[in-house]
């Protein structure tokens, strides 16, 4: 199931919830209201960050070759 965050129109309170995508019957967990609003939330991926990535694809630091590895005799 996802997790979706909110925020409670009452007390300003922002919290994060894990249910179905239908459901309608969340309540704040610091006031115990039910008026709560659906956030818009960014989700992240797990991965090589980007300095992994052109590290990997530069060319060999201590010779020079077009790839890492291919370093002569």
């Amino acid at each position: 199931m996802p997790i979706f965050e909110y925020r409670c129109r009452e007390c300003g309170a922002k919290f994060e919830k894990i249910q179905a995508a239908s459901a309608t019957d969340v309540i704040c967990g610091s006031c115990n209201s039910p008026q709560v609003e659906r956030l818009l939330s960014a989700f992240a991926v797990g991965g090589a960050t980007r300095s992994e990535v052109s590290s990997a694809e530069s060319p060999c630091q201590t010779c020079g070759a077009r790839e890492r590895g291919l370093c002569p005799g």
